[in-house]
């Protein structure tokens, strides 16, 4: 599998939440993640910008589901929905 390579997701669950990404390397920094029950990724809207995105900021410490494109590590997300 080529893991570089844009995956459709849609509806992926999982719980937002705030972390330190690449430590130890000149990217590191504090990033927003999804936790879903078997995997990591560092959340990214489509339409913002690569990191510091406050608009992410609103959905850490709830469960959200997104669609959108895994990448890598990376959920490059077309749409967020707080789940209930």
């Amino acid at each position: 599998m080529d893991f570089s390579q844009p995956v459709r997701v849609s509806k992926l669950r999982g719980t937002v939440v705030k972390g330190m990404y690449g430590k130890g390397s000149k990217s590191e920094r504090e990033a927003v993640f999804i936790q879903t029950s078997d995997s990591r990724y560092l959340l990214r809207r489509k339409s913002g910008p690569a990191f510091g995105d406050s608009q992410l900021d609103v959905y850490v410490g709830h469960v959200v589901e997104c669609d959108g494109f895994a990448i890598g590590t990376t959920l490059l997300a077309e749409n967020v929905r707080l789940v209930e």
